[in-house]
């Protein structure tokens, strides 16, 4: 019966993790993430994107040559560097991400993001005394730095919050193009199955790549973030 008990704890256990990591992945989550597009709302404007395929293309290129060499690296990091309360790691990393954002509404984006994040995580007693410490010494905290405390907190593992943390970016993306294309719910939900079942790939790249080898060069993506912000009517923040 030891054994039985002793399994049956491994279960629940397993399964609270398993509910935070929704939790932290939910898109009611509120930190304002259902207000940017990251450039996705100009490609549209600009006929790039315009209808599912298109869409598909898009994103799924957008999650393999983007956010998998540049932003998923440096979540990991964090995610790692929180997990081993290593504030030095914590600090340079998002730093680095930072000053990787191209545009001003995209270093705006990750900054009110992380920071509603991090306030969020506060109110919600995850952060013990070394969260606390470090997110005052991440001003600002950029939203992988402020995930990777609330993971810690929530006492998710890194992996699967890295895993969290992409798909919450493709529900994201997903959300937008329904918006702007505009797509129908069932397209959504066909672009959601068929970019989330790269999601494991790109995990485990991103986990791969050495530290030399992060990069964010995206010059396409670039542009239109930095025409998006002088667009004349838009819904999205970014």
């Amino acid at each position: 019966m030891t054994g039985v008990g002793v399994t049956g704890a491994a279960r629940c256990e397993a399964g609270l993790s398993l509910v935070r990591l929704l939790q932290l992945a939910s898109p009611a989550l509120p930190i304002g993430a259902f207000s940017y597009s990251q450039g996705l709302e100009r490609v549209v404007e600009d006929g790039v994107v315009r209808d599912l395929a298109t869409a598909q293309a898009w994103i799924g290129d957008v999650l393999d040559l983007v956010l998998v060499p540049g932003e998923a690296a440096l979540a990991w990091r964090l995610l790692v560097a929180a997990a081993d309360r290593d504030a030095s790691a914590l600090l340079r990393w998002n730093d680095v991400f930072r000053s990787s954002r191209e545009t001003s509404e995209l270093r705006a984006e990750t900054e009110q993001m992380g920071g509603s994040l991090g306030r969020l995580a506060a109110d919600l007693d995850l952060l013990d005394a070394f969260a606390r410490g470090a997110l005052a010494t991440l001003q600002p905290v950029t939203l992988p730095a402020a995930w990777a405390l609330a993971a810690r907190g929530l006492g998710i593992d890194a992996q699967p919050s890295l895993t969290a943390y992409l798909w919450a970016w493709l529900e994201n993306q997903a959300m937008a193009a329904i918006k702007s294309v505009p797509l129908g719910q069932v397209a959504g939900q066909r672009l959601l199955l068929a970019l989330g079942g790269r999601i494991p790939a790109a995990a485990a790249r991103a986990r791969s790549i050495a530290d030399e080898d992060i990069t964010s060069f995206a010059p396409g993506l670039a542009l239109a973030s930095a025409r998006h912000e002088i667009q004349y009517t838009r819904l999205f923040r970014s």
